[in-house]
C-alpha cells in the first residue's frame, strides 16, 4: 500500500518526475511484515588548526582563491609531506572524548582517484590502520514539540582516520568552463565512520548534534557546516525485522542538522514506497536538495570503485608514545546533563535543550551563581521560552544575545517577587534586546510597568470596567460564560496589562456573582 502519511501524496509526485514512472495512488494490500530503516553516517571534521595536514600552507574559509596553496598542495614534484602534529593531537583527543581504542602504531596510505581538484591523483588517508577504532557514544534524542519524551541510543564507532581534503571545482556555466581553487587541498580531516545502528532521521539528526557538541567543546573543529568544516553522508537501507539488511544508497555531503534528519527520513520513505510497489533500490550515491526537499540520484555504484591503495611512501608509520595518549578532556555533554539532572533536579528534556545552547547553559549558571534564592524552574522556564520567543520574534539568533546575566537576573528576580507579570517581562526583555546596558528595575519605574497587586486598586478596577460594560455582564449572567475572557481582556487594557491577572480573574468571577 502506498502510505499517505509524511506527505506521500507529494514523494509520488517527486519520485515520477524522477523516474518517469506513473504511480497510481490506488491503494495496494498492506504487508505483513513492517519495513525499517537502516542509517549508518560517514562525517569528515575539518580539524581546527592553522595550516594543513602535511604542508604549511594557512587553512582560512573564504581566502582569496588558491591564495592558501602551498607547493605540496599543488602537487609540484619533489615536495614532501610533513605531519602537522597538533592535528594528530586533535585526532587523539576526539577519539578519546569517543571511547575509541588508540592504535600506538597506524599508517597513511594512498588513495587513487582522478579529479581536476585532486592535483597529485591520490589522496593521503588512513584504510588499513587507522588512529583509532572501536569507539562508542551514547546520546539522548529528542526533538522538542515532537517527541514526547527523550530516549537514549547508543552507537559504534568503527574508526576515526586522518586524511587531507581535495580542492574545490568551480563551474561557470556561462562560460562553458570549469576551475580550480586549491585553497581547501590538503585541509585536514578526522573521517568518523559510525556503524549502521540508527533506525531514522532523527536518531541520524541528535547523533551528528551530539558529535557538534563534542568537537566544539574539544576545540577540534568549528563545526560551522555552512562553512563546510562538517560534512556528513549517510549510508540508508530499509529492511524487514529480522531479514538481511536491503541495499543501501548514499547520501552525499548534508549541509545542515535538520538537513540529515530530513534526508534520511525522506530516503526511507522513497524506498519503502518502491519496494512495497514491487519495485528495486539500486545502490547508487545520491544528493540532497533541500529546495524539493527530496534525494536526487548522482551516479551509480553498482560496480565498485577500485581505489588501488597502497601504503604512503613518504610518511614513516605514526607511533604514538604515552605523552601523546595522555590527554585532558574537558566535561563533556553527557556530563553536564547528568549534573544538570543531578545538582539542580531539571528534567532530561531541559538539560538537553540547556547543553544544546551554549548561551543557555552559561546564563543558567550565572544567574543561578547570581541569585541564588531564585527557583531552577523558574530560570529555566524564562530562559528556554520568554527569552528565545523575543529572538525569535525579531529573527536574530539566540546566540548573539548580549544582555548581561545580572540584568535578566533582576528581570527575573521581579518575575518572582510579582512586582511585574509575564507579559511586561517580554516588553523589558525588548528593551534589553534593543539596549543591553539598561537596567531592568529602571526600565521598569521609566515605564511605570510595576504591577498592580493591592486587592482593592484590582477591585476598583474591575468595578469600573463592568459598569463600563453592562452588556457583557447581561451576556454573561444569562449563562454565555465564554464571554468572560473579553471582560478580563478590558481589565487588561484599562490598566495596560500592569494589574496582577490572576487576581483580577479572581476578584471579577466574585463580583459576576
Amino acid at each position: 500500500m502506498i502510505n499517505m502519511l509524511n506527505g506521500g501524496k507529494r514523494l509520488l509526485n517527486i519520485l515520477s518526475r524522477q523516474s518517469g514512472v506513473k504511480f497510481s495512488t490506488q491503494p495496494l494490500p498492506k504487508s505483513k511484515h513492517k519495513l525499517k530503516g537502516v542509517v549508518g553516517l560517514e562525517i569528515h571534521a575539518q580539524i581546527a588548526t592553522k595550516s594543513k595536514l602535511f604542508s604549511g600552507a594557512p587553512v582560512e574559509f573564504a581566502a582569496a582563491v588558491n591564495g592558501n596553496v602551498s607547493l605540496f598542495d599543488a602537487a609540484i614534484p619533489g615536495t614532501l609531506p610533513v605531519l602537522n602534529e597538533g592535528c594528530v593531537r586533535a585526532g587523539v583527543a576526539t577519539a578519546l572524548a569517543l571511547q575509541c581504542t588508540i592504535n600506538r602504531v597506524s599508517m597513511f596510505d594512498r588513495k587513487h582517484y582522478f579529479y581536476a581538484d585532486l592535483p597529485a591523483g591520490y589522496q593521503i588517508t588512513q584504510q588499513r590502520a587507522p588512529l583509532a577504532q572501536n569507539g562508542e557514544l551514547s546520546f539522548p534524542v529528542f526533538v522538542p514539540g515532537v517527541s514526547k519524551k527523550p530516549y537514549r541510543k547508543t552507537v559504534r564507532l568503527h574508526q576515526l582516520q586522518l586524511e587531507q581534503d581535495s580542492g574545490k571545482s568551480l563551474h561557470d556555466t556561462v562560460a562553458g568552463r570549469s576551475l580550480v581553487d586549491l585553497n581547501r587541498a590538503g585541509a585536514p580531516l578526522m573521517e568518523l565512520v559510525f556503524e549502521p545502528d540508527l533506525t531514522d532521521g532523527e536518531e541520524a539528526a541528535a547523533l551528528v548534534n551530539e558529535l557538534i557538541l563534542i568537537l566544539t567543546r574539544l576545540g577540534t573543529c568549528s563545526c560551522r557546516m555552512e562553512e563546510g568544516a562538517l560534512r556528513v553522508d549517510a549510508n540508508v537501507s530499509v529492511h524487514e525485522e529480522g531479514a538481511p539488511l536491503g541495499t543501501r544508497t548514499e547520501i552525499k555531503n548534508i549541509g545542515s542538522v535538520r538537513g540529515v534528519a530530513n534526508a534520511v527520513g525522506f530516503e526511507i520513505e522513497r524506498q519503502i514506497e518502491i519496494l512495497q510497489r514491487g519495485g528495486r533500490i539500486h545502490n547508487e550515491t545520491r544528493s540532497w536538495d533541500a529546495t524539493t526537499k527530496s534525494t536526487v540520484s548522482m551516479r551509480d555504484k553498482e560496480v565498485l570503485q577500485d581505489y588501488r591503495f597502497m601504503p604512503e611512501p613518504n610518511l614513516p608509520p605514526l607511533r604514538l608514545t604515552s605523552a601523546h595518549l595522555r590527554q585532558t578532556l574537558p566535561e563533556l555533554p553527557e556530563e553536564t546533563r547528568q549534573k544538570l539532572t543531578r545538582d539542580y533536579v531539571l528534567p532530561l528534556e531541559t538539560a538537553i535543550i540547556l547543553v544544546n545552547k551554549d548561551i543557555l547553559l552559561r546564563l543558567f549558571h550565572e544567574i543561578s551563581q547570581l541569585r541564588p534564592q531564585l527557583p531552577v524552574k523558574l530560570i529555566t522556564n524564562f530562559l528556554i521560552n520568554q527569552l528565545i520567543m523575543i529572538f525569535n520574534k525579531n529573527k536574530k539568533p539566540i546566540e548573539e544575545c548580549e544582555i548581561p546575566a545580572k540584568s535578566l537576573g533582576d528581570l527575573i528576580q521581579m518575575l518572582n517577587d510579582r512586582e511585574i507579570n509575564h507579559r511586561i517581562s517580554l516588553l523589558i526583555v525588548q528593551e534589553l534586546l534593543e539596549n543591553p546596558t539598561e537596567s531592568p528595575y529602571g526600565i521598569v519605574e521609566a515605564k511605570n510597568w510595576k504591577q498592580i497587586t493591592d486587592e482593592k486598586a484590582i477591585e476598583e478596577l474591575c468595578r469600573d470596567v463592568l459598569e463600563a460594560n453592562p452588556k457583557l455582564v447581561e451576556v454573561y449572567r444569562g449563562g454565555k460564560t465564554k464571554v468572560f475572557q473579553a471582560i478580563v481582556k478590558e481589565v487588561a487594557q484599562k490598566c495596560e496589562n500592569r494589574a496582577n491577572m490572576g487576581v483580577v480573574v479572581e476578584k471579577l468571577k466574585k463580583m459576576l456573582q
